[in-house]
């Protein structure tokens, strides 16, 4: 059955796609913070291998948090990246930059960029083409706002922005979507383990109908709204539900190591 309602079991799941427990420090951290706070995680992240970790960090401390990373599990990606190769876009940062920089994933299509910076469904699919065509591996965001969700088209809303953000893409391989519940960010509100794994399966649906159910199986969902050492177990368990985007928690070394014991 698609959204694996009941079997096979999370376990079995394991040999279909990859859990990813994603850091997005948003705009917090300066070099020198960034190398020590990487340091601490990467010592709890150490002989975990059940999960990919990744710390998505600012521009200005990408170059500390890969010295920092060097030898360890952690993977440093960013947080947004240029849809054009090079050009007048001050303040832009492109793919290749970021590529030469090692960073191995980018995140595109943060509800806090559509909010605050102008991002549209299209520009969100633009830069997520950008990303793939430098061999990041991008991870997609997607989410509905409080009012969408008291009106109860959650997942008409969730449904267009993942067609959009997918359109032109054809192989998945790289990608990565993140259901972000908009009203569930920064707020303290989190979905319940039962909501997660409800739009996360809309979303497998969306990308069966859109490629295939092989497809839809294989790609990894994350759930990014609010995920925390005390609720990611629960969360976790879900059989949609293949990793997290972890925004304040991921700012400090202890959470952030329990959620990925959590991923364990």
């Amino acid at each position: 059955m698609l959204f694996f309602k009941g079997t096979p079991t999370k376990k079995e799941m394991k040999d279909t796609r990859r859990t990813v427990i994603a850091g997005n420090w948003k705009m917090n951290k300066t070099p020198s913070e960034a190398k020590a706070l990487v340091a601490a995680i990467a010592e709890k992240a150490a002989g975990k291998d059940a999960c990919d970790v990744v710390l998505c960090v600012p521009y200005v401390d990408i170059p500390a948090a890969v010295e920092a990373a060097k030898g360890t599990n952690v993977k440093i990606g960013a947080e947004n990246v240029h849809f054009k190769e090079s050009g007048a876009y001050t303040g832009e940062i492109s793919a290749q930059m970021l590529v030469e920089c090692g960073v191995s994933h980018v995140i595109v299509g943060h509800s806090e960029r559509r909010q605050y910076f102008g991002e549209t469904n299209e520009t969100v699919n633009l830069r997520a083409k950008a990303g793939l065509a430098a061999g990041l591996k991008v991870i997609i965001c997607v989410g509905e706002v409080l009012e969408e969700r008291q009106s109860g088209i959650t997942a008409e809303i969730v449904s267009m922005q993942t067609k959009l953000a997918l359109a032109g893409i054809e192989d998945l391989s790289n990608v990565i979507i993140a259901y972000e519940p908009v009203w569930a960010i920064g707020t303290g509100l989190t979905a319940t383990p039962e909501q997660a794994d409800e739009v996360c399966g809309i979303i497998r649906g969306v990308v069966a109908g859109l490629y295939d159910e092989k497809t839809a199986e294989a790609l990894t969902i994350q759930y990014g709204g609010s995920m925390n050492d005390k609720n990611a177990a629960e969360l976790l368990a879900k059989v949609n539900v293949d990793g997290g985007l972890i925004g304040g928690a991921s700012l400090k070394a202890d959470a952030f190591g329990a959620i990925i014991d959590a991923a364990q």
